[in-house]
């Protein structure tokens, strides 16, 4: 009896400490308040450079994860300011976040910035509610490649062009040689792909919500906040701060989850700007990289 005694007015006591210091701790170690993480998806999706950092799977799963693991998560924020990018790393993010609330069933707020267009409306809808800006720019839902033709340039200027290729079509679309239809054909044929699977995502995250004609609402056209939520494509207008604080209480903590970064400020998955050095990190690697995947998407882009 004495031992209980004793146990309850310990326990008072602890009580008694915890609210006393409560009021000078941060306010992220408070406690009491619902907790939404934040994770950033900002930058043109796929490319990455060396002082250019972008949006890949790798960059942003690391993030993810720490976001949707947040002991007393009641919802995941995503922060998105995207022109859009590789339709690949767009819709591997996507399937993610989604893997990921439904994993640990967690809802998922989508907050557009600047501009949620194209691959970053693709992740935008990887959310359950998207909230924009009343100017953000939104939707693009379509596919978009572009070259330029050197041939008679060369020509010109006396130059020869010499590409040795195995393969008929490996040459396809090869800016220094002249444009056969039957390539740019091919190409279309792709992007039609590509645009049906974006089209159906949009559809199956949007449902019924989707207001206008299909030919409108898949065109490839923009529109500001206001109008995008009159097609359905965004829910409401507000910011990460208001809203939250409007749901979950003026108390809710919003813990920024952001991945790791070099000296360059270019995004690391899972390896420190030290671990990089150390293991011989090599520049002219990544320049080449990006070099690659520009001209990749140059034909095939969201």
């Amino acid at each position: 009896m004495a031992d209980q005694g004793m146990s309850e007015h310990l326990r008072q006591m602890l009580a008694s400490l915890r609210a006393a210091v409560r009021p000078w701790l941060p306010k992220r170690l408070r406690g009491g308040g619902a907790v939404v993480p934040v994770v950033r998806l900002s930058g043109a999706i796929g490319l990455s450079t060396p002082l250019r950092p972008g949006l890949t799977l790798a960059s942003v799963a690391r993030p993810l994860e720490k976001a949707f693991t947040t002991r007393r998560a009641s919802a995941v924020a995503l922060l998105i300011n995207s022109p859009g990018g590789s339709p690949v790393q767009s819709h591997l993010i996507h399937l993610r976040i989604r893997a990921l609330a439904a994993e640990h069933k967690v809802p998922v707020i989508a907050f557009a910035e600047d501009v949620a267009a194209s691959g970053g409306y693709m992740l935008a809808c990887a959310a359950e509610e998207i909230i924009c800006d009343k100017s953000t720019i939104i939707g693009s839902i379509g596919v978009i490649g572009g070259s330029f033709g050197f041939s008679g340039l060369l020509e010109k200027v006396g130059i020869e062009r010499r590409l040795y290729t195995s393969g008929e079509r490996k040459a396809m679309l090869d800016p220094f040689l002249p444009e056969k239809p039957e390539d740019v054909e091919r190409l279309k044929a792709v992007q039609q792909e590509i645009h049906e699977g974006f089209i159906d995502l949009v559809k199956g995250s949007r449902g019924a919500r989707l207001k206008g004609p299909e030919k409108t609402l898949f065109s490839g056209e923009y529109w500001t906040g206001s109008t995008a939520i009159g097609l359905g494509l965004a829910d409401g207008i507000g910011d990460l701060r208001t809203t939250l604080r409007a749901r979950f209480g003026d108390d809710v903590i919003t813990p920024l989850v952001s991945p790791a970064r070099s000296w360059f400020g270019r995004v690391q998955p899972g390896v420190s700007s030290l671990e990089r050095l150390l293991h011989g990190g090599n520049f002219a690697e990544d320049v080449i990289s990006a070099l690659e995947t520009r001209a990749h998407w140059a034909r095939y882009g969201l």
